[in-house]
């Protein structure tokens, strides 16, 4: 299909910090600490521009002390920024606690700031001209400014007959926030993509594929990412397809839920049923994890 992805989201700064084993309490513990360019919506833009396709946009928020540095990382990645400035809170920050150990497990400390500022007056219906789909994070649920416009933006998509694609992003969050509000939003979407533990929440079901069948009743297509179980592929209330992961040894887990879907998401535009499509989100997140940070390493394709 050709046409752009619009993505909107969340643009941070993440401090990435790699211990190996647990965290000394009350003293100190060695890390390798790099800063590095991050965000859910903004990597999910990146990596759908890594896997090919031409025209990614992303709107998104941040503060002017980062405003250039960002802009200029985005664009070298292939993406188009769009992003609003708050001249008065700075850009969101997330510390990224990292063992080193087998599982490259992560733990974020996350302070939002700007990224959670964009409000309806920040949307314009021209940013739909010449999208073929539209992705909303789900971090823009979490305060009131931002989910207001992600209904705005909704909406109008929907007047346009873009189809549009749904993160939850947080399963931390989504608690605080409320599963039913989240529920309700979602049902106006196309594509849902939750992670094991989100399908679950979601759904108050253990188990993955009960949940991501039970939540493809709700919406058309569900995609639940399992980390290294690979994915689920869900459509009217059953699983059609139990997609394996490419097994790597993983160094740092960030970002690998971005780039699924940032990959699935190119190849779903691209013309691909969803099963191939999840194929390729998980090559995209085997390769992430086996980097630091949660955007691709080297220019876009």
């Amino acid at each position: 299909m050709s046409g752009a992805l619009l993505v909107i989201g969340d643009v941070v700064t993440d401090v990435v910090a790699r211990h190996r084993g647990p965290l000394a309490s009350s003293t100190d513990t060695a890390a390798v600490i790099r800063t590095l360019p991050g965000g859910a919506g903004a990597n999910v833009a990146c990596w759908a521009a890594r896997w090919g396709r031409p025209d990614v946009r992303l709107l998104g928020c941040v503060g002017a002390e980062a405003a250039a540095w960002h802009e200029r990382e985005l664009s070298a990645s292939g993406v188009r920024p769009h992003l609003v400035v708050d001249p008065e809170t700075p850009t969101g920050t997330v510390i990224c606690l990292v063992d080193t150990g087998a599982s490259a497990e992560r733990t974020f400390l996350t302070d939002s700031g700007a990224s959670l500022r964009l409000a309806p007056a920040d949307w314009s219906d021209a940013l739909l001209d010449g999208v073929a789909r539209l992705h909303l994070s789900g971090y823009l649920f979490f305060s009131e400014p931002s989910r207001a416009l992600a209904a705005v933006a909704l909406e109008a998509a929907r007047a346009r007959g873009v189809p549009v694609s749904l993160d939850p992003a947080s399963a931390g969050f989504l608690t605080e926030s409320g599963v039913d509000t989240f529920l309700a939003f979602a049902e106006g979407v196309d594509v849902l993509l939750p992670s094991r533990d989100e399908a679950c929440l979601l759904t108050g079901l253990p188990d993955p594929a009960d949940a991501a069948a039970k939540l493809s009743r709700h919406v058309p297509l569900v995609v639940a990412k399992q980390g290294a179980q690979g994915a689920l592929v869900a459509a009217s209330g059953a699983v059609r397809a139990r997609i394996p992961a490419v097994p790597v040894t993983p160094r740092d887990t960030t970002g690998a839920g971005d780039a699924f879907a940032g990959a699935f998401l190119a190849a779903l535009l691209a013309g691909a049923e969803p099963e191939e499509a999840a194929q390729q989100g998980c090559r995209a997140g085997a390769m992430a994890v086996t980097t630091v940070g949660g955007r691709p390493t080297g220019r876009t394709r």
